[in-house]
């Protein structure tokens, strides 16, 4: 097995189709390379790979993402769309450990977010969870702040004063998400 970080550009048509086939998102099935490159242009993708160079897992860190907290914009890569191409093999969980390890090697301030259900394979891995806080980032749907759909934030590495400014993320002290459009 293999660990491979890819910017957007770098990925082959055959990964792209593939890493769409594992995200299996409806609305992007039918999405072509040239739209994929530019709609994940600010991300770049961390592959677990096979001898063939098949995708065992993917997961994406997205660059384009800040919350505002208590009036100070802060940046963060997200990790989002793990999945494993076959389950319970510890592909996902291998993948994450690499993620991680570069993340903190890189010196990347990298959350992620999930449902209580996945709570157990993130303990597993290691992962850092801040419990039912997602739930206090809001997210501008049309001209309304709602609530995130997730649970926990993940803390795949971030230093100390990040991590306490993240901790202070509450029902009175809500994060916002800034989007750079």
């Amino acid at each position: 097995m293999k660990y491979q970080i890819k910017q957007t550009n770098e990925l082959t048509e055959r990964e792209i189709e593939h890493i769409l086939q594992l995200w299996d998102i409806s609305a992007w099935n039918t999405m072509k390379s040239p739209y994929f490159r530019s709609f994940f242009k600010d991300s770049e993708f961390h592959l677990l790979l096979d001898t063939d160079e098949n995708i065992l897992a993917v997961i994406r860190m997205n660059f384009d993402f800040t919350l505002k907290i208590s009036h100070e914009e802060l940046p963060f890569a997200e990790a989002v769309g793990l999945v494993a191409a076959h389950k319970k093999k510890g592909y996902g969980a291998r993948l994450v450990q690499y993620f991680k390890d570069n993340a903190r090697e890189r010196n990347i301030d990298t959350i992620g977010f999930c449902h209580e259900e996945l709570r157990p394979f993130y303990q597993k891995c290691n992962i850092e969870i801040l419990r039912d806080m997602a739930k206090n980032i809001k997210e501008s749907v049309g001209s309304e702040w709602v609530n995130s759909e997730d649970d926990d934030i993940l803390i795949f590495y971030v230093s100390e004063e990040i991590k306490e400014k993240l901790s202070t993320v509450s029902t009175k002290n809500n994060a916002y998400l800034i989007s750079k459009e």
